[in-house]
């Protein structure tokens, strides 16, 4: 099947199986801590839309914890950063009407949090189809190590995700379950 219509088969799926179901945070917590990722790390994660997981409340935990929490935000060229970020801070709206950062502070994760439509065993993800999170971990990758953690619901899993050259594999995936 083609990712077009992949993408819109899962999108489908996610909006009518959407529940308010969370990420355990202590399996989170035991890749940061594999990896040594203790405070003071910068986490870049999403503001959840279109029946996203939501991953707030671990973003909340890790901000707790003294994690600096970063958002993307898409530029007039297309291209996207992180900025700092807190709860503590109001968002505004950005492209495509996401909730975006005030800050102007870019930063550079160390782990970044991905949102995805579909996901396959093989840690490759399927995504809204306009290639942000590829550009952004290949730039960041060239820049300095970090881990990508997928965040899915289980039922976004499939065998196999039809990939390309700018397709970039994650290092995690977790789900609810």
């Amino acid at each position: 099947m083609s990712k077009i219509k992949l993408r819109k088969k899962f999108l489908i799926q996610r909006k009518n199986n959407f529940n308010s179901s969370n990420i355990n945070f202590s399996l989170l917590n035991k890749i940061l801590k594999k990896f040594k990722i203790i405070k003071t790390k910068r986490i870049g994660a999403y503001y959840p839309i279109n029946y996203e997981i939501e991953c707030f409340k671990i973003i909340k935990k890790l901000e707790i914890l003294g994690h600096k929490i970063s958002l993307p935000v898409i530029n007039k060229k297309n291209k996207m950063d992180f900025f700092e970020w807190s709860f503590d801070n109001p968002l505004r709206v950005g492209k495509f009407g996401i909730p975006v950062p005030h800050n102007t502070k870019k930063v550079y994760p160390d782990v970044l949090l991905v949102p995805l439509v579909a996901f396959d065993r093989y840690n490759f993800r399927l995504g809204y189809g306009g290639g942000y999170y590829d550009r952004y971990i290949k730039k960041i990758s060239n820049i300095k190590k970090i881990i990508t953690i997928g965040l899915a619901f289980s039922f976004q899993k499939i065998y196999k995700i039809p990939i390309n050259e700018t397709d970039e594999k994650l290092d995690f995936i977790l789900t609810e379950k």
